[in-house]
């Protein structure tokens, strides 16, 4: 079974850098991971990536020994394991409440001992049935990441009994609903969400729980002095749209200095 990058990097204390992909076409995928991400974050909560250009993305971040981490709809245990079984590295299991859907989650992702896992072993993780099984369930459960999402106000009253479960490896804070949770949507530097940032680090670390977070890179410093070390600082949408308004910015510009309106019949061009 491939190792994984990402937990490779944060047992040896490194920060780990992931990068958010919306669009489908695994192009896009293929392009961050030449960039030198360490993990590929694809989406299946909002986005809902069919399970062939899902294929197709963790193929094209496997190419660069880049890890994929999936963050499947919070449903059964078929939406858990089917990106694992494609070979991504890690899944994250959105909006979970309490100490009870934690460990539902470690259950249905862990073979045993530690899990009840629906055993296969016939898809690209197992290297369809040519490692054996033993070996299979061993690797799985030490090479494949669990992270839970922490992003409603409800489970930080059993914050600490779910960084105490065993089973699993990351918290990751999610600021944007947890904002809309507590009433201040898109508020990012109200006071709570900036006292449960810290919470989600310290008591990720007490247990010995990795912590992940999203962040911009002018945050980086500040995260990592808190204990984050999987920081996804980026979107390609993000990126696409500004490098288009840049553009389209410059042509209009343009357009009024040679005194053609808003640029779009401007007779000289930045491109040839």
């Amino acid at each position: 079974m491939r190792k994984s990058r990402v937990l490779e990097l944060l047992k040896s204390g490194k920060t780990v850098s992931c990068f958010k992909i919306n669009l489908a076409d695994a192009r896009v995928t293929e392009i961050a991971a030449m960039k030198g991400f360490d993990c590929i974050w694809l989406d299946q909560e909002h986005i809902g990536l069919d399970w062939s250009s899902l294929a197709s993305n963790i193929w094209a971040a496997k190419s660069y020994d880049v890890d994929v981490m999936v963050r499947v709809s919070k449903g059964s245990y078929s939406e858990f394991i089917k990106p694992l079984e494609m070979d991504a590295a890690g899944i994250m299991v959105p909006h979970i409440m309490n100490l009870e859907e934690a460990k539902s989650v470690v259950k249905m992702t862990r073979f045993h001992p530690i899990g009840r896992r629906p055993l296969d072993g016939g898809n690209a993780d197992g290297d369809y049935t040519n490692l054996e099984i033993d070996d299979y369930i061993k690797q799985a459960n030490r090479e494949r990441f669990v992270v839970l999402q922490i992003e409603d106000p409800e489970p930080l009253e059993h914050l600490e009994a779910i960084a105490e479960l065993e089973g699993y490896d990351m918290l990751f804070f999610g600021s944007g609903d947890f904002s809309q949770g507590i009433g201040v949507p898109g508020q990012w530097d109200h006071p709570k969400i900036i006292e449960t940032r810290k919470l989600i680090a310290k008591v990720a670390g007490k247990y010995g729980k990795y912590a992940g977070t999203t962040g911009s890179i002018g945050m980086l410093n500040e995260l990592i002095d808190l204990g984050y070390s999987f920081i996804s600082t980026g979107a390609d949408v993000v990126g696409l749209s500004a490098y288009c308004q840049e553009l389209a910015d410059g042509f209009n510009e343009l357009g009024k200095q040679s005194g053609t309106g808003d640029g779009r019949a401007a007779k000289k061009r930045p491109y040839k």
